[in-house]
C-alpha cells in the first residue's frame, strides 16, 4: 500500500498521455515520503473499453481515480494528499476539459481492516537510509 488507480474512458487515450499524467500523479505521492512508504507505492492506469457516461448519447469521457491507503494518516494528511492529487490531474486534464464533457474525479479508500501482503521492496529502502 498505496495504491492509485486511474481509469479512463478509452475515448479519450489519443487526446491525452496517460503515462505523461500516470508519472505526475505517482510523482506528487512520492513528494509525501512521510505519509507514502515509497517500497509500497503502485500507480496503475486502466483504459476502459465499455462503459456509458450521463445518458448514454454523447461522447462524454471521464477520468477517474482511486487512492488506496492502510489506516494510520491523520484526516488533514489524507486532504493534503487527495488535494495534491487532485490539482495535478485537473490541472493535465485542463485543456481536454475545456474541449470536451469531461468528469474528472478522486476517491480515497482508507483500508479498515488487515490487509494480506508480502513486499520485500521495502528492504530497498531502509539500506538506503
Amino acid at each position: 500500500m498505496p495504491h492509485l488507480i486511474i481509469e479512463y474512458t478509452a475515448n479519450i487515450r489519443k487526446e491525452i498521455n496517460i503515462p505523461d499524467l500516470l508519472k505526475q500523479v505517482h510523482q506528487v505521492l512520492l513528494c509525501h515520503r512521510e505519509l507514502i512508504p515509497i517500497g509500497g507505492l503502485r500507480s496503475r492506469a486502466i483504459a476502459l473499453e465499455e462503459y456509458l457516461v450521463a445518458d448514454g448519447t454523447e461522447d462524454d469521457a471521464f477520468v477517474h481515480a482511486t487512492l488506496k491507503l492502510g489506516k494510520g494518516r491523520t484526516d488533514e494528511e489524507k486532504k493534503l494528499l487527495c488535494n495534491d492529487l487532485f490539482t495535478v490531474m485537473t490541472n493535465y486534464l485542463a485543456s481536454l476539459y475545456n474541449e470536451k464533457y469531461l468528469a474528472i474525479s478522486l476517491e480515497l479508500y482508507e483500508f479498515t481492516l488487515p490487509t494480506y501482503k508480502l513486499n520485500n521492496i521495502h528492504h530497498r529502502y531502509i539500506q538506503e537510509k
